[in-house]
């Protein structure tokens, strides 16, 4: 339980970390260094899910397991997609006060998080829990940082006060904690879902990489410098999963 709680807490909380700069730096940020971060954290979750959640789903419930909790991830954030609108925090217009608009895109942002908890909590759940729930939520939390970052130079842009902004994109990366008890006390009730959860979790974030990262790193002609940037954050991810 200690474990959980302390790797949900440090992964969600690194959305404000990530936030900390907006403190003190301009308020822009070229579509380069965006699509950098960008890329660079789809990398981070592609060798998430491809080196520690999918081979332990695979492990510890075979191929038909990863198959469906696969599936399930992706519909599940398919029909999250058509209900919660796609948010662009570069291209959304400026000069927005904090009103129902801003309101809605900071809903949306939190509601894109709930995946990510919950591949936390069902990895701390899982037989190797102690390594994959670390390395998962370490993945998590270094995707969080340039997250963080992007939501708060939205708000900035939107006239909200930094430390306001900053305080948000920190709540925004919390709801990550509740869903990752959720998912950590279902899948230790239900061991028998800890393969469907991992793969569930895995499903969901390769959703998001290609969905919405990815697409959105390409589309500013930086997709040459966006693609290093991918690569980097694989090597990365997986020469911190080597060093554990």
């Amino acid at each position: 339980m200690n474990g959980v709680l302390t790797g949900s807490v440090l992964s969600a909380l690194s959305t404000g970390l990530g936030a900390v700069p907006i403190l003190f730096m301009a308020k822009s940020l070229t579509h380069r260094w965006r699509d950098v971060l960008l890329a660079f954290s789809a990398g981070i979750m592609m060798a998430a899910s491809m080196t520690s959640l999918i081979p332990e789903a695979l492990r510890s419930g075979g191929f038909e397991a990863l198959a469906i909790g696969l599936a399930a991830g992706v519909l599940v954030l398919t029909l999250l997609e058509m209900t919660v609108p796609h948010i662009d925090l570069e291209h959304t217009k400026s000069g927005l006060q904090f009103d129902e608009k801003a309101m809605l895109i900071i809903a949306a942002i939190a509601m894109h998080n709930l995946p990510e908890g919950l591949s936390v909590g069902v990895s701390y759940a899982s037989d190797g829990a102690s390594q994959t729930g670390n390395l998962i939520a370490l993945a998590i939390g270094l995707q969080n940082a340039p997250e963080g970052f992007l939501v708060a130079l939205f708000l900035v842009n939107q006239q909200i006060g930094r430390f306001k902004a900053f305080v948000i994109a920190t709540l925004t990366g919390a709801v990550e904690i509740v869903t990752s008890l959720l998912g950590f006390y279902l899948t230790s009730l239900f061991r028998g879902l800890v393969p469907y959860g991992l793969a569930f979790a895995a499903g969901a974030m390769l959703f998001i990489i290609y969905k919405e990262l990815i697409p959105e790193s390409h589309g500013d002609g930086n997709e040459r410098i966006s693609t290093y940037a991918f690569i980097i954050g694989i090597l990365f991810m997986i020469l911190l999963t080597e060093s554990f």
